[in-house]
């Protein structure tokens, strides 16, 4: 019987067909295809596209070794371990189709995943570990954002050539394709092809979205190295010249986005302006709005503590709360052996490690934070979680110094294995998330939409999706931000001083002298996170102002 996803009916409203390109997913502990932010908040969309019965499909890469299993060395430091997966619950479709990389045939089998297993618009995983490839090919999708150069420029042609050439097996032809982030970019060059190489054609069907707010992170490479490699879909290197897509020999993959785009968007109002002029003296681009990406609140809130919330009984709700916090320190014991207390003030800090994002600026005057947490009468306990990618050994020695410089407190932890599962464990375990990444460098940020969800007040620096929420001292707490002209260890410093002042005169006070005013904000919060940032509103908001628009 050939393969059919017709059982899946959008609804009236969403007429548009749309397809969602995505490097990364994060859809269910279960599968392991995303790292972090970037594949949370993919996840969401795709769950949201299915409670509004959107017409979207959702293509991505089946990754055999997913991004990592993160593990402890014998002294408790990071250890990296690649593990093969297996989905009993992933359909073959049976269809394999080539694709060209370095001009030689790869083949690509594609998996189908069903909305009704994890409640996600319909999505395709493209794999190239089948024993039809020789062994090279086949490691294309082994490990997610690998390290080698080569292997990344693959990867990008599969997911875009891939993806592309796929929907033409399935008979599909989506009015609106959607890159979410530059990944994916050979998708652009594939259309051109298929539609008489018009560039018309291809800006009518393409928009874009954006995640990184500074040109350095915008990934590019030699055209030499990209042509070698068949990144163009066939196209010459002369003809991707006259398409204006090349400067100094090189590519940007936002840039060519850009220019090749309908339409594009950034992930914050904040974003947005940054996006705007990072880019507005190139020729050529279109036009670039925001979107504050969001996430999805059936599957992240905690039942229990909404139905308290609702019922406007705020002693269930602390109770709730408690219990959430003693499901956390379980975890907390049984990785560390650190006895966690559920009555003291509880602060995380949880996402991908990287050095912008500044775990450990609240550790920058040690001193004065061994002090605070020190003290009887108002304890405060720490967390840390986050996966750094494998060959980020910054990040990495970053991480093991947070377990080094804290073994001695048994009121702080660091944890590995940061997947869905811990990620939900802590935001519904935690009273504080702290969030400190180095402004403007935060293109939106989601883990604090999930945490004010579930009774956790944020503490962060005014970055990404933080200025279209937080009102100090009202629903969350801001961290005042540096002179952004002064350098960058100056900016630590004062920064980390300002955290460390908001907690010692503000947060810990009203946590325990004022426990009436702490659970009001609380419950503000809660409220007014969503539904705006309930990715139903970002899902409308994609229809509505990119793939209609």
């Amino acid at each position: 019987m050939p393969f059919t996803f017709d059982a899946y009916q959008p609804a009236a409203e969403y007429s548009r067909s749309a397809a969602y390109f995505s490097m990364e997913f994060a859809i269910d502990q279960a599968l392991k295809t995303y790292s972090g932010g970037l594949g949370f908040l993919a996840g969401s969309h795709m769950r949201s596209a299915y409670e509004l019965k959107q017409n979207l499909i959702g293509i991505g890469i089946l990754w055999t070794y997913g991004y990592y299993d993160q593990a402890r060395q014998q002294d408790e430091t990071l250890r990296v371990d690649y593990v093969q997966k297996h989905y009993s619950f992933l359909q073959d479709t049976g269809f394999v189709f080539d694709i060209s990389i370095h001009s030689a045939p790869v083949k690509v089998r594609a998996y189908y995943l069903a909305p009704e297993v994890f409640g996600t618009a319909p999505m395709f995983f493209l794999t190239t570990d089948i024993p039809e490839n020789d062994y090279l090919s086949r490691t294309i999708s082994h490990h997610l954002y690998d390290a080698d150069l080569a292997a990344r420029v693959a990867q990008s042609i599969l997911l875009g050539v891939g993806g592309g050439k796929l929907l033409d097996e399935l008979n599909r032809t989506p009015e609106v394709y959607h890159l979410n982030e530059g990944h994916g970019l050979p998708l652009a060059f594939y259309l051109y092809n298929k539609h008489g190489k018009s560039l018309p054609a291809v800006q009518e069907r393409l928009v874009f979205t954006t995640h990184t707010p500074e040109l350095a992170g915008n990934e590019e490479h030699g055209v030499k190295l990209l042509d070698d490699m068949t990144f163009f879909a066939g196209l010459g290197l002369d003809e991707v010249r006259h398409l204006g897509l090349v400067e100094n020999e090189r590519l940007n993959y936002t840039l060519a986005a850009l220019r090749m785009s309908r339409k594009a968007n950034g992930v914050s109002a904040v974003h947005g302006r940054v996006a705007n002029d990072m880019w507005k003296n190139n020729a050529g681009i279109c036009p670039i709005v925001h979107i504050t990406n969001a996430q999805n609140g059936t599957y992240w809130r905690d039942k229990q503590l909404h139905a308290a919330l609702e019922a406007k009984d705020v002693d269930a709700l602390k109770a709730r709360k408690r219990q959430l916090k003693q499901e956390l320190f379980k975890e907390v014991a049984n990785q560390t052996g650190n006895l966690f207390d559920p009555d003291a003030l509880t602060i995380v800090w949880a996402r991908r490690f990287a050095g912008y994002k500044r775990a450990n600026l609240v550790l920058h005057h040690f001193q004065r934070f061994e002090e605070l947490f020190k003290r009887s009468g108002r304890p405060v306990q720490m967390i840390w979680a986050g996966k750094p990618y494998p060959k980020d050994y910054a990040a990495i020695g970053l991480f093991n110094e947070l377990i080094k410089s804290t073994r001695h407190l048994k009121n702080c932890a660091v944890l590995t294995g940061y997947e869905l599962g811990l990620s939900a464990l802590l935001k519904k375990g935690s009273d504080v998330w702290l969030n400190t990444p180095r402004f403007p460098r935060e293109a939106s940020g989601t883990s604090g939409m999930t945490a004010a969800m579930n009774a956790s007040v944020n503490l962060s620096i005014p970055d990404g999706w933080i200025p279209e929420f937080v009102r100090h001292g009202e629903n969350g707490f801001l961290i005042p931000l540096a002179n952004i002209n002064e350098p960058e260890a100056h900016k630590d410093d004062v920064e980390a001083a300002g955290l460390l002042d908001v907690l010692e005169n503000e947060l810990i006070p009203l946590y325990y002298d004022e426990p009436a005013n702490y659970w009001q904000l609380v419950q503000t919060a809660m409220r007014e996170v969503e539904p705006t940032f309930d990715s139903g509103r970002m899902a409308q908001e994609y229809y509505e102002l990119m793939y209609n628009g």
